[in-house]
């Protein structure tokens, strides 16, 4: 029995300390926190691609902007489209603001869109949106092949169109597209990534892609393509039309009445979104401002933006406070527009 207490006393001595311990780290100013540290910035895209290329950019550039000066290092999480990172995040990592997110864009609408989605362990709308470099606009890319040379021609011949996942953009527009447009697109799944779905556009396994997003690696691929006329873009899929392509219109412009493009304008928040960085829910108010003011300072500096060109990266920024706004408005909708939205997503 004396052991026994011994033991009891030991391990509420060692809880209180940690207890205590964590008290005072969430009582240090930022400065004092941050002073000296390597935050650890999570992303869910493997190396090399769009997402990995935004996170690098910002790791190197935001620490300047941060009070204590601390350092920023890249560690990647892949799977299960942002899910596993995101899961990560919301429930394992530490939430003091040493560790920083950079999720998938439709991660925050996931469980929109599949509210049993088991998998799916976090709340979007409550994690604290840094904010994304980049608002998103994804292409619809047709082979010249296909025969067809408008998305108006598409209403009497099925195309192909290469995806990843039934629950990815590239397999979501094109199914809103066919139930409130007319199309006809079958979604080719399976993909690996946007770089094999282009490949399999090159080699003409398919017809055509439609992207969720188009990063510099991804339009200078398709560039050549375009140049020749093998490939046109036929329609954009974002809020606005791109500039690179201002004869080319957007899909909430083509939708035949208010209601087909208000669905769009929802599946397009994912647009907004981009490229985006989030922190845990518990983080402390006073450093997630830090965060986001540094964040905000970073992506309109300089030396970001003269490192982006040099990259041929695209930097259109929207505040974290945005992204978590837009959330708000998104999953409040009609529950007729919501029944409708996940229908066409299943």
């Amino acid at each position: 029995m004396k052991h026994m207490r011994r033991a009891i006393c030991a391990a509420a001595l060692t809880g209180l300390i940690a207890a205590l311990a964590a008290a005072s780290a969430r009582a240090q100013s930022p400065a004092e926190f941050f002073r000296g540290k390597r935050l650890t910035l999570i992303t869910s895209a493997s190396v090399g691609g769009g997402y990995d290329q935004y996170a690098r950019l910002l790791a190197k550039h935001m620490p300047r902007f941060l009070p204590g000066e601390p350092t920023i290092v890249v560690q990647n999480m892949v799977g299960a489209e942002g899910i596993r990172a995101a899961n990560y995040l919301y429930n394992v990592a530490a939430q003091d603001g040493s560790v920083i997110g950079g999720l998938s864009r439709n991660n925050g609408l996931v469980k929109f869109y599949d509210v049993n989605n088991t998998s799916v362990q976090f709340d979007a709308r409550k994690f604290h949106w840094l904010g994304s470099p980049q608002q998103e606009i994804g292409l619809f890319l047709l082979n010249a092949t296909s025969g067809v040379g408008s998305i108006e021609g598409l209403k009497g011949r099925e195309i192909s169109a290469s995806s990843t996942a039934r629950n990815a953009p590239t397999s979501i527009y094109p199914r809103m597209l066919n139930a409130l447009y007319g199309t006809k697109i079958k979604p080719v799944e399976g993909y690996a990534g946007s770089q094999d779905c282009l490949l399999a556009v090159e080699r003409h396994e398919v017809d055509g892609h439609v992207s969720g997003g188009s990063s510099a690696a991804f339009r200078a691929r398709i560039m050549p393509w375009l140049k020749s006329g093998a490939t046109k873009v036929i329609l954009q899929m974002g809020m606005v039309r791109d500039a690179a392509f201002p004869d080319v219109p957007t899909a909430l412009e083509i939708m035949p009445d208010a209601a087909s493009k208000q669905l769009f304008e929802i599946a397009f928040a994912e647009q907004v979104m981009g490229r985006p960085f989030v922190l845990p829910p518990g983080v402390p108010a006073d450093r997630v401002k830090a965060l986001r003011e540094a964040f905000d300072k970073a992506v309109k500096d300089a030396d970001l933006l003269a490192d982006a060109k040099a990259q041929h990266m695209e930097i259109d920024p929207v505040s974290g406070a945005a992204i978590n706004a837009l959330l708000d408005r998104v999953y409040a909708a009609p529950p007729e527009v919501v029944a409708r939205i996940r229908e066409l997503a299943k």
